[in-house]
């Protein structure tokens, strides 16, 4: 018998969920809805509330290892404070795994829309393959990672603001002329 080990951690922006089990063990994605769940102390009439999502589909995503579209499933990542790569990566047992790229993501989607999201998800796949069987730590890539994501934002803005129409401006009527 496995039994699973729950720890809680309270940082200053919001509560960090860890949960770790035996090396090779996985969980599915309605066995990680639910423990997320569970430990945020939520029923899933609660999670529906806070999500939108029915409590209906709550059960089948739980019970049913049915995976949710993809808004839902942001939505359900969000309320349970874990990235969308924790929820489904069956062997994933790190709960904020590429939390920040996907914050990061959410945010050039806000700006840039959809194509600008996909592209700034490709060069953060791109980036990741650099340090594929690297020496590099983990400090080390967080760094790069973060000045990768100001620089295509920057770039960006850049872009926007050079190459988006201008807008026409109507050159004043002189009244005189009336």
């Amino acid at each position: 018998m496995i039994i699973l080990i729950i720890r809680k951690f309270v940082n200053s922006y919001s509560e960090v969920l860890t949960i770790s089990w035996k090396e090779g063990m996985t969980m599915t994605f309605g066995e990680k809805v639910k423990e997320a769940r569970i430990l945020k102390n939520l029923s899933q009439t609660e999670l529906a509330a806070i999500t939108g999502i029915s409590e209906r589909s709550l059960y089948t995503y739980e019970q049913l290892d049915t995976i949710p579209r993809k808004n839902n499933l942001k939505k359900l990542a969000d309320a349970l404070n874990v990235s969308v790569s924790y929820l489904v990566d069956n062997e994933e047992s790190d709960t904020q795994k590429n939390i920040e790229n996907e914050e990061f993501i959410d945010q050039v989607k806000d700006k840039f829309g959809y194509k600008g999201a996909k592209e700034a998800r490709d060069v953060i796949d791109r980036a990741g393959a650099l340090f594929a069987g690297g020496d590099l730590d983990d400090d080390a890539k967080e760094i790069f990672m973060q000045s990768l994501m100001q620089v295509y934002i920057s770039s960006k803005k850049e872009a926007s603001e050079k190459f988006s129409r201008k807008k026409k401006t109507k050159p004043p009527i002189d009244d005189s002329v009336l």
